[in-house]
C-alpha cells in the first residue's frame, strides 16, 4: 500500500513540475539582451571593439592618466569590466612625471584594437609620438613593440587578406595609408604621410578613422562635422585600398541631446552573426559616453542605428545570454595589496610615495615635491564619475599631515571644485573651492573626516558635504558647475589627493571610497 501511495505522490509531483520544467527549457533557449542607450553613462570615449570567439574587447581613451589605454571585456556587449591597461606609464618627457610641465590634454587617445593570428595589437598616438603594443592575453602583460617619433592622428590598423598590415591615419582632414614593415618597427615608405586615399571634403575634416576589409571591399569609417550640423558618421568604400572611394552618411543623430551627434567608434560582427557599432557622444560634465547600435548592411553599406537611421533608446540583441556586470567605477576599501583597476593616477605616479601595505586596509598617500596647486601634484588618484547621478564619499585619516599640506576630494577636470583639508600652524581647516575661489570654510578638530561629492549630470551640478562621524553630513559651500573642456579632454573624475606646499614628509591614510549610483 505504501508503494502505491508513494507512486501516486510521484506522479502528482511530476504533473506539477512538468509545466515548470517546460517553462525553464523555453527560458533557457530564449537568449536575448536588452540594451538601453547611452550604454555606459561615463567617460569612455573613442571606443574600438573587437569580437574574438564569444568574447568582446573594448579599448578607450584616458589621455594623461596612468595606467592608460584601458582594455574592457564583455560577454554580452552590455556589461563591461576593466581587465587591464596597455601600459602602466609613458616616459616621453619629464612632463609625464610633472617635471618641467605637464601632459594634461595629451597622452593616450583614439587607440586601434585588433586581433590577428592569436595576437592582440594596439596602436595609439599621444600628440607627440605613436606606439604599437602587443599581447597574447588582452588583460596583459602588454609589450611595447614599436615607438615612433611622429604622431599619427586617430589612426587605425588594417590587417589585409594578403598578409600585409597597414596604418590609415588622418592628416589635415584627409586620410592617408602607410604599410608597416613586417616587424612593425617602421613603414615601407619611411616617416612620411603615406599615400592620400581620401581628400578633405567640404572643408570639414575627417578623423576618428576605423579601417576594415569586409567581403573583399575596404571600408573607412570616419566622423565629419558638416557646417551647421552635428558630428556625423561617414563611411567610405572601395574595391581597392588606395581608392577611388565612394561615400555615404551612415548615421546622423544626436539621441535628442543638445545637438551632440553620436559618432566615432568601431563596428564588428558578433558571434550571433549580426553586426553592431559602438560610438560615443559628447555629454558635457560627465565626459564622452558610449552608445551601442545595431549595424544593418544595406546595399553593401554598414548603416547604423534602427530602421529609421536613429540611435535606438532601447533595442534587443538576440542569441546572446546576458551575463556579468559593469565594473568601470566603484567602491574600494583598499584591503587588497594591489590597486584596483577602477583607479588611475593623474600622471605617472611616484610609486615611492603611495602604499597599500604600510597600513593594511588603507591607502597611504605621502607628500613629495613641494608644489603650490593641485595640477602640479603627483599621485592624485582618480576614477570615473557615473551619470545621471552619483555620490562619492572618501574617508580620510588626517592625523599625520604637516603644516602646509592639503588633502581632499574634488570633481577633477580642467576647472576643478571640491573639498580641501588644509593643515595650518593653528590646526585643520576644511575649505570648499570653486575653481580658484574659496566659497566656504570651517575648522576641523578631529583626526578623521568624511568628504562627499554628489554629482548630478542632468544639470552638471556637484554639491559637497562633510562629516566627522561618518553618519551626519553637513553641506559646505555653493553648488559647483562641472564642465568639459578640451584643455584636459576628459570628463569630471572623482579625485583624492594629498600634496605639500611647504615641506614634504606628511601623509594621509585613505580608509575607503564609497560610490553610490
Amino acid at each position: 500500500m505504501k508503494n502505491i501511495v508513494s507512486f501516486l505522490r510521484l506522479l502528482f509531483l511530476c504533473a506539477l513540475l512538468l509545466p515548470l520544467c517546460a517553462v525553464g527549457i523555453v527560458a533557457k533557449s530564449h537568449k536575448e539582451v536588452t540594451v538601453t542607450n547611452p550604454l555606459l553613462y561615463s567617460d569612455v570615449p573613442d571606443p574600438d571593439v573587437i569580437c574574438v570567439g564569444r568574447d568582446y574587447y573594448m579599448i578607450s581613451t584616458t589621455m594623461h592618466l596612468s595606467p592608460g589605454a584601458p582594455v574592457m571585456h564583455s560577454r554580452d556587449m552590455k556589461h563591461w569590466r576593466i581587465i587591464g591597461y596597455v601600459f602602466d606609464t609613458l616616459h616621453e618627457s619629464p612632463a609625464n612625471n610633472l617635471e618641467g610641465g605637464n601632459v594634461y590634454g595629451r597622452g593616450q587617445w583614439a587607440a586601434s584594437l585588433r586581433w590577428h593570428k592569436g595576437v592582440f595589437y594596439v596602436f595609439f598616438g599621444t600628440g607627440g609620438r605613436s606606439y604599437v603594443f602587443t599581447a597574447k592575453n588582452p588583460a596583459g602583460p602588454w609589450t611595447m613593440t614599436a615607438e615612433f617619433n611622429r604622431y599619427y592622428h586617430d589612426a587605425s590598423m588594417l590587417f589585409d587578406s594578403d598578409g600585409k598590415v597597414y596604418l590609415v591615419h588622418c592628416n589635415g582632414g584627409a586620410l592617408y595609408v602607410k604599410q608597416f614593415t613586417p616587424d612593425f618597427q617602421g613603414f615601407a615608405d619611411g616617416d612620411g604621410n603615406g599615400e592620400e586615399i581620401i581628400a578633405l571634403h567640404d572643408r570639414a575634416l575627417h578623423e576618428g578613422v576605423h579601417a576594415y576589409k569586409i567581403g573583399g571591399k575596404y571600408y573607412m569609417n570616419t566622423i565629419w562635422w558638416p557646417a551647421g550640423s552635428h558630428r556625423t558618421q561617414l563611411c567610405f568604400r572601395s574595391d581597392s585600398l588606395t581608392g577611388p572611394y565612394e561615400r555615404r552618411i551612415i548615421l546622423s543623430d544626436d539621441l535628442g541631446y543638445r545637438g551632440h551627434g553620436v559618432a566615432q567608434g568601431g563596428i564588428w560582427q558578433a558571434h550571433n552573426r549580426q553586426w553592431y557599432a559602438m560610438l560615443f557622444q559628447d555629454h558635457e560634465g560627465v565626459g564622452r559616453i558610449p552608445c551601442l547600435l545595431p549595424c544593418r548592411w544595406v546595399d553593401g553599406w554598414p548603416m547604423l542605428g534602427d530602421e529609421s537611421g536613429k540611435v535606438p533608446q532601447q533595442f534587443t540583441i538576440p542569441g546572446v545570454k546576458e551575463e556579468g556586470e559593469t565594473v568601470i567605477a566603484g567602491s574600494d576599501d583598499f584591503s587588497s595589496t594591489k590597486l584596483s583597476l577602477i583607479w588611475q593616477w593623474n600622471h605617472n605616479p611616484d610609486n615611492a610615495l603611495w602604499s597599500l601595505t604600510e597600513r593594511p586596509g588603507f591607502l597611504r598617500l605621502r607628500t613629495g615635491k613641494v608644489v603650490q596647486q593641485l595640477f602640479e601634484a603627483r599621485n592624485t588618484l582618480t576614477q570615473r564619475t557615473v551619470g545621471p547621478t552619483c555620490q562619492g564619499t572618501v574617508h580620510l585619516d588626517i592625523n599625520h599631515m604637516l603644516p602646509g599640506d592639503r588633502a581632499g576630494l574634488v570633481a577633477f577636470c580642467s576647472q576643478p571644485g571640491g573639498l580641501t583639508v588644509e593643515r595650518t600652524d593653528e590646526g585643520y581647516v576644511l575649505q570648499m573651492s570653486d575653481r580658484d575661489s574659496v566659497k566656504a570654510q570651517t575648522p576641523l578638530s578631529c583626526g578623521e573626516v568624511w568628504l562627499r561629492a554628489d554629482c548630478d549630470f542632468t544639470t552638471d551640478t556637484a554639491r559637497f558635504s562633510y562629516s566627522t562621524d561618518g553618519r551626519d553630513f553637513l553641506p559646505l559651500g555653493t553648488p559647483f558647475h562641472m564642465i568639459f573642456s578640451m584643455k584636459h579632454f576628459t570628463g569630471n573624475k572623482f579625485a583624492v589627493f594629498n600634496y605639500a606646499t611647504r615641506q614634504s614628509g606628511g601623509y594621509v591614510d585613505v580608509d575607503s571610497f564609497d560610490l553610490l549610483q
